[in-house]
């Protein structure tokens, strides 16, 4: 009996250090696997980790200045380094930069031989102000910007360091050159006054990569003209008095701080060469409002006229034969007012050959016979054919 339980306690010494083996086996497994998973996790972890393009723009906190370098912590990104031209540009942003400042840069490459990403402050700085200025664009919000100088096209303003333009087109009409004739060195004249004021606009249009940065100040809306212009709505008739004449039209004051623009396209119904040859300043008149938006008011005063395209298109049709003066000729055809009607068509120069043919053909003042090619009195237009029969002084 003796030796039968030794022999069973052998066999479970045997047993128990087996069972130990392979405890310490499933917890050196279990272990590895642990140690598996976690190394698993942690390379994919590692491997969304991007590093930054060319081009990008990077935050980080500068290590330190040694020399004509600046080292700046990207964090998981690495260490970016601005040496070199990109250091000296921007001289003046680095000079008062300490270790632990935040800085902004734009990578310029991303790992160079020495395995840091080369990075420039002054493009970066570039960037935050065009995307700045995308962000004033967008929101409309009004700038008060004065004026560095003056051209003919317009002004020059700077906003953040950079260069704009104030297109004349741009201007509201208290502010537009009212020089008859479109003198163009009195035009400058007039916009040279401006030169030192501030003036309230927005940003119109931009163009990073054409350095293109374009203001309006038509298109700045205050609350209080806001207020002005909800009284107004198309379709209304105002009248007014007429404060300026140009080339392209007329500006009628309608109540105080607050003209509306006639254009010449809208004074009459047949054709207007000169619109200081109908109008002056200080005449009242009486308008149509057809347009309320960007915080101009659009009139037209032919709009208070009978229309005579529908008289007309009741009485002709196609290639019926007219009578007509002309009362411009150009490279592109003669205008011809139509006789008994406060209309013009157009005879295109094709239609007498070449531009040789009708000047020789026909005389501004003179009256000839035409014949109607096409007529839409919907979009007012009338295309007619020289009829080389007609003779002068019909």
């Amino acid at each position: 009996m003796a030796e039968e339980h030794d022999k069973n306690m052998d066999e479970a010494d045997a047993f128990g250090e087996s069972a130990g083996s392979v405890g310490v086996l499933v917890e050196d497994a279990r272990r590895d696997n642990s140690t598996k998973r976690f190394m698993e996790s942690l390379f994919k972890s590692v491997s969304v980790i991007q590093l930054p393009k060319a081009g990008d723009i990077v935050e980080g906190t500068v290590l330190g200045k040694k020399g004509p370098c600046v080292y700046v912590d990207l964090g998981p990104s690495g260490t970016g380094i601005i040496y070199g031209r990109e250091y000296y540009n921007a001289r003046d942003l680095i000079k008062p930069l300490r270790a632990g400042d935040p800085v902004a840069a734009k990578v310029v490459e991303q790992e160079n031989e020495d395995g840091y990403s080369e990075l420039s402050l002054r493009e970066a700085g570039r960037d935050k102000m065009w995307q700045e200025a995308e962000r004033f664009m967008k929101s409309k919000e009004p700038l008060s910007i004065r004026v560095f100088s003056a051209n003919k096209g317009g002004l020059v303003m700077y906003w953040q360091g950079m260069q704009g333009f104030l297109p004349v087109s741009q201007l509201t009409a208290k502010h537009y050159p009212r020089v008859e004739g479109g003198d163009k060195g009195k035009i400058l004249s007039e916009l040279q006054k401006f030169i030192g004021e501030a003036l309230d606009v927005i940003i119109l249009d931009i163009d990073p990569k054409e350095n293109k940065l374009i203001f309006s100040e038509k298109n700045v809306e205050s609350e209080e003209m806001k207020e002005v212009l909800a009284k107004y709505h198309t379709g209304d008739v105002v009248e007014g008095e007429i404060t300026g004449v140009v080339d392209f039209g007329i500006f009628v004051k309608i109540e105080e701080g607050l003209e509306g623009l006639a254009h010449i396209s809208e004074l009459d119904w047949g054709l207007v060469e000169n619109p200081a040859d109908m109008f002056k300043p200080g005449d009242r008149i009486g308008a149509k409002i057809i347009s309320v938006e960007g915080g101009k008011i659009s009139l037209s005063i032919k709009a208070l006229k009978p229309d005579p395209w529908k008289d007309f298109a009741s009485r002709f049709k196609k290639g019926d034969i007219l009578k007509g003066k002309i009362r411009k000729v150009d490279r592109f055809g003669a205008f011809v007012e139509v006789s008994d009607f406060a209309l013009s068509g157009l005879a295109h120069v094709s239609e007498f050959g070449s531009e040789k043919a009708m000047r020789e053909s026909v005389a501004v003042g003179n009256t000839y016979h035409f014949q109607i090619l096409s007529l839409n009195p919907e979009e007012r237009k009338l295309s007619l054919s020289f009829v080389k029969e007609s003779g002068v002084d019909v």
